[in-house]
């Protein structure tokens, strides 16, 4: 054992301002997503990014099956959004994916990526999916939803 407390390493962790994704894969039975900031660029050649996904969760046996899955980065205006793939369900997002590249993916969203799942890394609790790029779309002009300290925020315009 460490001696470190789970709940003060994730509240210190909470200090680090990160964006916030829905991650979301697609099976035999149906579209699934979950919100996340649990994810980073790992490669630029070749392109590679990971997410991170607790042993508990239900969405890691979704996109271990899969194969596949998407990051959709939400912009600033998407908080309602994050809150909805988080658990707290909102009817005004039951239909909230649109398709590239045959991933359900967040319509308006700050940028897209679509990967194949190259490697699984075990780490402690959490499984490690690390994907190739296969499609990138971009807003340019859209500002990326923030998380920090348990609270959202935008970049100052």
């Amino acid at each position: 054992m460490s001696g470190i407390d789970p709940r003060d390493l994730r509240d210190a962790c909470g200090s680090f301002a990160t964006g916030v994704t829905v991650i979301s894969t697609r099976t035999e039975d149906g579209d699934h997503g979950m919100t996340a900031n649990a994810f980073m660029s790992v490669s630029l050649d070749p392109p590679l990014i990971t997410i991170s996904l607790d042993h508990n969760c239900k969405l890691r046996e979704k996109v271990r099956a899969s194969g596949r899955y998407a990051v959709s980065v939400l912009n600033h205006e998407m908080e309602g959004l994050a809150m909805h793939f988080a658990g707290r369900h909102d009817p005004a997002h039951n239909d909230p994916f649109i398709e590239r590249a045959g991933m359900p993916v967040v319509p308006g969203a700050a940028c897209v990526f679509v990967t194949e799942v190259a490697q699984e890394v075990e780490a402690g609790d959490h499984t490690l999916f690390i994907g190739k790029v296969v499609e990138i779309e971009r807003d340019l002009e859209a500002r990326p939803l923030l998380f920090c300290g348990g609270k959202f925020g935008a970049l100052a315009s």
